[in-house]
Order: C-alpha cells, then sequence, then structure tokens
C-alpha cells in the first residue's frame, strides 16, 4: 500500500485503522533506499526520513529512522501580482502558523520553501523578501519619488507656462490691449513714410476710445486710463523722433 499523508495524528490514526490492533501484527513499513536518486530525478520528490515510532509507539514502528519520499504542496502566487502584496501574504500565512498550532497541529508542517536561485519552484520575489528580510519599508521604496516628484513637477510647470505664454492662452482681456500697443512701437520704429506713421496714429486712437468706452461703461476688464496714458505718451515720443529721423533723410531726386 502506498499511502501519502501529513505526518499528523489525524492522518497516522487513520492509517493504524487499517491493521489489526495487537502485539502480534503490526504492519511493516518498506524502505525507499533509492530515494535520494528518485529526488535527483524527479525535482518534486525529496528524500526524507521518518522519525521512530511514527506510526506506533509500542513496539516503535518503524523500529528505526526509515528513509522514503516526501512530496510537498505548493501555494503558487501569480508572478504579476505585485511584490508587496505576496510578501504581506507570505507574512500573514507565517504569523497564522503560529497562531494556530494548538488548535490544527498540522499547521505546524507549514514551512518556507527553498529560497535557492536554482529551487525546484522558483520564489516569488515578494516572497523572497519576506523569507530573506529584505522587505522594505514604504520610505525605502518610495523615499526617491517623495524627493523627485516635487522637482519633476516644478520643472514640467515652468515648460507649460512658458509654451502657455509663449502661444499666448489665457491671456486676459486688459492685456490684450497693451499688447497691441507694444507692437505698435516695433512697427514705429520700422516706419519709413509718414503716411506709415499717420496710419499708427489713428490705431492708437482707436485702442484708446475703445478702452475708454469700456471703462465708462463699467467694465473691469478696461485698462485703466493711467495704463493707457503711460503706453500713449512713450508712443508718441516714439512718433515723434521717428518722424525727425525721417525729415532728417536726403532727398533723392529724379533726373531725366
Amino acid at each position: 500500500m502506498l499511502v501519502v499523508i501529513p505526518l499528523s495524528e489525524k492522518y497516522l490514526s487513520l492509517v493504524r485503522g487499517f491493521f489489526q490492533q495487537n502485539a502480534k501484527t503490526s504492519p511493516t513499513l518498506v524502505s525507499i533506499d533509492s530515494a535520494g536518486a528518485i529526488a535527483e530525478a524527479e525535482r518534486a520528490y525529496e528524500s526524507f526520513d521518518v522519525p521512530k515510532g511514527t506510526l506506533r509507539g509500542s513496539p516503535p514502528v518503524p523500529a528505526d529512522d526509515l528513509t522514503t519520499l516526501r512530496t510537498s504542496l505548493y501555494l503558487i502566487a501569480n508572478k504579476k501580482l505585485s511584490s508587496d502584496l505576496v510578501a504581506t501574504l507570505t507574512q500573514t500565512i507565517m504569523r497564522v502558523r503560529r497562531e494556530l498550532l494548538v488548535e490544527q497541529p498540522i499547521f505546524a508542517q507549514i514551512a518556507s520553501p527553498s529560497t535557492d536561485a536554482d529551487a525546484y519552484l522558483p520564489l516569488h520575489p515578494g516572497a523572497a523578501a519576506f523569507y530573506n528580510g529584505t522587505q522594505q519599508s514604504f520610505m525605502d521604496e518610495y523615499g526617491n519619488w517623495f524627493y523627485l516628484t516635487p522637482m519633476i513637477l516644478g520643472g514640467i510647470a515652468t515648460v507649460l507656462a512658458t509654451a502657455w505664454k509663449f502661444l499666448g492662452i489665457g491671456r486676459s482681456e486688459n492685456e490684450a490691449p497693451l499688447d497691441a500697443l507694444y507692437a505698435l512701437a516695433r512697427r514705429i520704429r520700422k516706419a519709413d513714410t509718414q503716411a506709415e506713421l499717420a496710419v499708427i496714429e489713428n490705431e492708437i486712437d482707436n485702442i484708446l476710445k475703445a478702452q475708454r468706452a469700456r471703462a465708462a461703461a463699467g467694465d473691469e476688464n478696461a485698462v485703466d486710463a493711467t495704463t493707457l496714458n503711460v503706453a500713449a505718451h512713450r508712443l508718441e515720443n516714439l512718433i515723434h523722433d521717428r518722424r525727425a529721423a525721417l525729415a532728417e533723410k536726403p532727398v533723392v531726386a529724379a533726373v531725366a
């Protein structure tokens, strides 16, 4: 008879029930002498010595430690599960094992698997971290992110703000007239004729009239009068200087 059971009293008593209980008859356990060789060939098995008196104490059965094969049941975790989750699960199982040994002695046979790199079943990184005592605390694992995240977000915010300003997105209504006035300054410096300067003066007048009308209507987004006067005064000085510069240019007469 080949029996594969946990070596706990509950299951050993079931095996004893197959045999007559008297001094003249007792079961004989057969040793598997080549257990080591079998375990090397089939790594799902392990060579194991059943302790003396495991099945019966008096007379002891087996009469001495007996070599046989052992196989284990494994709790397998999907490799896609996070290391933190598996480490927490492993820690919980081992803690519950110690707490429930009195009520369920079979839990004593729950043991950590091999942590060797060439083990029959490779350990999940989370379980390996628990068994090797290399679990990282929350700060150890995410401390660098706490340090780098503000720097990264600050850099991104700076780039976005620059692009936002460059594209003119989100520019308030009261900034648009001033931008238009400042743009006229560049046109004044490049003007080549008095006619161009006259056109620019008309544009300045139109912008000033529109803003004054908005202010009179109670529009909160209208540019205040002081700011408009300062900008207009600067543009008037530029126009005056440009007219003077154009007047000093020599006149080239055409000769027939």
